[in-house]
C-alpha cells in the first residue's frame, strides 16, 4: 500500500486514512505524542474532514450491496482470516498501542490484543449459525429474517482502541454491513495496523475504511452522513449526546456506551482480603477503564479492617514505563486529561472531601497519578456524582443492605457493578435491584462474548455483545407464507 508511514517501537505504521482498499494521505495532520514520554512525538497523523468523510461513505455505500449479497458462510472466511492475521501480530500490534496509549505492554500481549481476534472470530461463527426465529399462527408460515443495514460508523475511544474496535467493527461486518473506522485522535496507531491486517486479509476494497482526524471534524461529518445507516460510539455522554442529535436528524440508529461510575459494594460477609486485593485492581491502567468499580460501598462493621487491607494492596503497585514487567500502573493518556484528573482530585479537597490517600501527581515530569482515596463529605459531591476516569476511588460506608443498593443506584450512570458478599441470596437480591447493565459478584472483567453489553442512564443506549450487536446491525424483516401455497 502507498501512504506516509513513520517508525514506532520498530514498526512501520502507516499515518493515512485507509479508503476504498487503499492509503489516502491528507495535507493537513495533527500530532500524536507517546504517554510514556511526552516529548516524544510518534507522529504527524492525517487530518481527514469533510471531504475525506466523503470519499470514506461513498466507498462504503459503493461496496455495501456486494457484501451484503454475501452468504454470512463467506464473510466468515474474510473474518477468520483477519483473526489469524491479528493472532499472528500480536507482537507488533502490542508494542505499537503500548506507545500510543500507554497500557502495559505484557497485558496487550497476552490478553487485550488477542481479544481483537476472538471478536471477529466470534462474531463471524454467531452470523454462519444464526437460526431465524420461525413458527406458524394464523394459517401462516413465519419468520424473522436479518437484512444488512447499510454503511455503518464506529467511533471508538483512546482507551483499549484496537480491542473495542474490533468488538464494534467486527459484528458490523459479519452481519453485512460495510464500515468506516473513526478512532479516537489521542491513540489512532493500532488502528492504522489493523487496515494493514485487513489488506492482508483481502476484503474486497470499500468494505473496511479507516478515517484519521479530529472528532468535531472528520466524526461529524461521518455522523451526519444520509448515506450511514449505523452509527456505534464509545466515548463521553457529552460527545454521545451530540453524535446522537446528529443521527436523529437522518433517523440513524445509534448505539453508546457512554462510561460508567460503577459501585463496588462489600458486605461484611465478604472474602476481605479477596475484596480489597481486587478493589486495587481499579487502579490498574490509571483507572481508565469504564468499567472500574470506582465508587467503594463498604459495610461499616469491617470498614477499618478493609481499609487497612486496601492500603496494603494499593501500596504494593508500581507506578512506571508500561514496557516494564514489573510496573502495574501507567501514565495517562494525554497532559489534558492528567489535567482533569487532578482538577478532580483538587475540588474534592476544597470541598471538604478527605483524601485518604493519593491525591498527587508521582513527579513533575510525566503523566502518572497516584492511585488516590478520597472520602466524599456527602454522597452528591462531585467526586461521587462524575466520572472520573482516572486512578481516584471514592470510600463510604452503609449499614443495610437497603442503603447499599440506595447508595449504588444514586448517580446518573448505570454500566457495572461489583458486589463482594458471602451470601448467594444477598447477591441474587441485588442482582435484581442493582441498576446497572453488568453485575460481577466476587469477580470483576469475566467476559463472555455472546452475553449483551452496555448501560442503563448516562452510560449509553442499545446493547453490543452475541445476538445483541448482530440484531442492531441489521434490519428486521417479518416474512409471512399462507400455509396452503404452492410449491413449483
Amino acid at each position: 500500500m502507498n501512504g506516509r508511514r513513520v517508525d514506532v517501537a520498530g514498526v512501520a505504521v502507516a499515518t493515512g486514512h485507509y479508503i476504498n482498499g487503499t492509503r489516502v494521505d491528507s495535507a493537513r495532520t495533527f500530532e500524536d505524542r507517546s504517554p510514556l514520554d511526552w516529548t516524544l512525538k510518534l507522529a504527524d497523523v492525517s487530518r481527514g474532514d469533510g471531504t475525506d468523510a466523503d470519499a470514506a461513505v461513498r466507498a462504503a455505500a459503493a461496496a455495501f450491496p456486494a457484501w451484503a449479497a454475501k452468504s454470512a458462510a463467506e464473510r466468515a472466511a474474510y473474518l477468520h482470516r483477519l483473526a489469524d492475521l491479528i493472532d499472528e501480530n500480536v507482537e507488533p500490534l502490542a508494542r505499537v498501542e503500548c506507545e500510543d496509549m500507554a497500557m502495559l505492554l505484557e497485558s496487550l500481549r497476552l490478553r487485550v490484543i488477542s481479544r481483537g481476534a476472538r471478536n471477529f472470530r466470534a462474531y463471524a461463527d454467531l452470523a454462519t449459525n444464526y437460526a431465524s426465529r420461525r413458527w406458524d399462527s394464523n394459517g401462516t408460515h413465519n419468520a424473522v429474517l436479518r437484512m444488512p443495514a447499510g454503511p455503518t460508523v464506529v467511533i471508538t475511544p483512546w482507551n483499549a482502541p484496537f480491542m473495542l474496535s474490533t468488538w464494534k467493527c467486527a459484528p458490523a461486518l459479519a452481519a453485512g454491513n460495510t464500515v468506516i473506522l473513526k478512532p479516537a485522535e489521542w491513540s489512532p496507531l493500532s488502528c492504522s495496523l489493523l487496515m494493514d491486517l485487513v489488506d492482508q486479509a483481502q476484503f474486497p476494497p470499500g468494505v473496511f475504511n479507516l478515517v484519521q482526524g479530529i472528532g468535531e471534524e472528520v466524526g461529524a461529518a461521518l455522523v451526519s452522513d444520509h448515506r450511514v445507516r449505523r452509527i456505534s460510539f464509545t466515548g463521553s455522554p457529552e460527545t454521545g449526546r451530540a453524535i446522537g442529535v446528529a443521527a436523529a436528524r437522518n433517523l440513524t440508529p445509534f448505539t453508546a456506551e457512554l462510561g460508567g461510575k460503577g459501585p463496588f459494594v462489600v458486605f461484611a460477609d465478604a472474602d476481605l482480603e479477596a475484596a480489597a486485593t481486587k478493589a486495587a485492581v481499579m487502579f490498574d491502567d490509571a483507572g481508565q477503564v469504564c468499567l472500574a468499580g470506582t465508587r467503594l460501598l463498604v459495610e461499616s462493621s469491617v470498614a477499618d479492617d478493609f481499609l487497612e487491607r486496601l492500603r496494603a494492596a494499593s501500596a504494593a503497585h508500581v507506578l512506571g514505563d508500561s514496557r516494564d514487567p514489573a510496573t502495574t500502573v501507567s501514565p495517562l493518556i494525554h497532559p489534558e486529561h492528567l489535567a482533569r484528573v487532578e482538577g478532580f482530585v483538587e475540588r474534592a479537597r476544597a470541598h471538604g472531601d478527605r483524601v485518604i490517600f493519593g491525591g498527587a501527581r508521582l513527579d513533575h515530569e510525566g503523566l502518572w497519578y497516584l492511585p488516590t482515596l478520597i472520602e466524599p463529605h456527602s454522597n452528591d459531591a462531585e467526586i461521587v456524582q462524575h466520572e472520573v476516569f482516572g486512578p481516584v476511588l471514592t470510600f463510604q460506608t452503609f449499614e443495610t443492605e437497603d442503603e447499599a443498593i440506595a447508595l449504588a443506584n444514586s448517580t446518573p450512570y448505570g454500566l457495572s457493578a461489583i458486589v463482594y458478599t458471602g451470601a448467594q441470596s444477598r447477591a441474587d437480591r441485588l442482582g435484581e435491584r442493582l441498576r446497572a447493565g453488568t453485575i460481577w459478584v466476587n469477580t470483576f472483567l469475566v467476559r463472555d462474548l455472546t452475553a449483551p453489553f452496555g448501560g442503563t442512564g448516562i452510560s449509553g443506549i442499545g446493547r453490543e455483545g452475541g445476538d445483541y450487536a448482530l440484531d442492531f446491525y441489521s434490519d428486521l424483516k417479518m416474512y409471512q407464507v399462507k400455509e396452503d401455497t404452492t410449491h413449483g
